[in-house]
């Protein structure tokens, strides 16, 4: 396991040299996105339309902040991760138009998003549930919001971040993936204990 410290934009080579159970801290430009901005993202990708921010090499945080305004600037309370199983179905896709490096979430992602990452060079990455205020602290300031339209929780803002994290890297682009093998030291921890027990789990 190693640190890194990096900043957006994140090249292909950087993201390639992360492995499973590195951590990261995160400067620099990140995106929300969940359900809705993914699906209008995709519209956007179809049509060969240009977002009105550049992806390429940022990452993509599923999450749906809390926020606030103070002396009509955007204040940012809380911004806990989204659960990304969610955005599974069209990740892939999002990942392959936009080129982000890096999508950071919490609970994983499925087969079809691992696959792209190995593919298209970026990295999943976890932050820890229920630190949506550890999460905010390290959110500097808002500097833009795209899709208001969607409510609050579904727009893609845009923030500035000073060392985000611990992010722990758990889907890497060599095919190391943290939940894969958690779930086989689970499976291979509940035989060992049937047979001790001598009874099926």
């Amino acid at each position: 396991m190693a640190k890194y410290d990096l900043a957006t934009p994140l090249s292909e080579t950087q993201i390639r040299e992360l492995k499973v159970y590195d951590v990261v801290y995160l400067s620099g430009l990140v995106v929300t996105a969940r359900d809705q901005a993914h699906l209008r993202a995709l519209d956007f990708f179809k049509e060969n339309k240009q977002l009105s921010i550049n992806l390429e090499g940022l990452a993509v945080f599923h999450c749906g902040p809390v926020l606030k305004k103070d002396d009509n600037q955007w204040v940012v309370v809380a911004a806990g991760p989204t659960t990304s199983t969610r955005m599974e179905g069209v990740e892939a896709e999002f990942i392959a138009g936009s080129k982000v490096r890096m999508v950071i979430g919490k609970g994983g992602m499925g087969q079809r998003t691992a696959e792209a990452m190995v593919k298209f060079g970026a990295v999943y990455c976890a932050f820890t549930g229920g630190a949506a205020v550890l999460a905010a602290q390290a959110v500097k300031r808002v500097l833009g919001v795209q899709w208001l339209d969607l409510g609050e929780p579904e727009a893609m803002w845009q923030f500035e971040v000073d060392k985000f994290g611990p992010l722990v890297v758990a889907i890497d682009t060599h095919g190391g993936n943290l939940f894969s093998d958690i779930a086989q030291k689970v499976e291979f921890n509940r035989q060992i204990i049937s047979q001790k027990l001598n009874c099926k789990l």
